[in-house]
């Protein structure tokens, strides 16, 4: 098994500034956490908010696929990346 990755980021608690508003736009709204996804991108915030909204475009924008079908898509690419999102 490949070893994991290591990025070092900034956890919300000790976010300020930049990292901070960047934080509480990308926070998941059921849970209040933002995304290790997105987290990953905590030393750059325009770079975590410019994922965010790809992912956004990607997943909710006008598209000829259906919602499903995107889901589908990425899990089945997740899968095939020994990705466990």
């Amino acid at each position: 098994m490949p070893e994991a990755a290591w990025i070092a980021t900034i956890d919300e608690s000790e976010a300020s500034g930049d990292v901070a508003a960047a934080y509480a736009q990308a926070a998941d709204r059921s849970t209040g956490r933002v995304p290790h996804i997105l987290k990953v991108h905590s030393l750059n915030p325009r770079s975590l908010l410019a994922h965010r909204t790809l992912y956004r475009t990607l997943m909710f924008g006008r598209s000829p696929l259906e919602r499903y079908q995107r889901e589908m898509i990425a899990t089945v690419v997740s899968v095939l990346n020994d990705c466990h999102y």
